[in-house]
């Protein structure tokens, strides 16, 4: 019978911090997304995924949270550090307009470092 695998079980994925200019905000993100994952965030762009009459606008703001629950590893804003899946998306969905642009700016610039063959939000 095969063994279960646990999260503990994997192996960790490489992360790259980056800051903002003030030090008020931080963020680690991931190097590596699988090939589905990189077909499914092209789609989520095009607005191809969701409601059929959802506008491109949507589209774009559906492919900013999907990049950022696949990439952030950690989040922190004024020392307080934010990890794990739920907390993140959480926290990603109060915060304020110039957290969200930084935040967008900084998923530009990984996705052009790490994966320029994939188009940014």
């Amino acid at each position: 019978m095969a063994k279960k695998r646990r999260k503990s079980d994997l192996p960790k994925l490489p992360t790259v911090p980056y800051a903002s200019d003030d030090g008020a905000m931080a963020v680690e993100l991931r190097c590596a997304l699988t090939p589905r994952t990189r077909a499914l965030y092209a789609e989520t762009f095009a607005g191809r995924l969701g409601q059929a009459s959802s506008t491109r606008e949507d589209a774009w703001h559906r492919a900013v949270e999907f990049l950022f629950e696949r990439l952030v590893a950690t989040w922190t804003i004024d020392g307080v550090e934010t990890r794990g899946d739920k907390a993140l998306l959480q926290r990603f969905r109060v915060a304020a307009a110039p957290e969200r642009a930084w935040l967008r700016d900084v998923l530009r610039e990984h996705l052009a470092e790490w994966f320029p063959e994939m188009q940014a939000p």
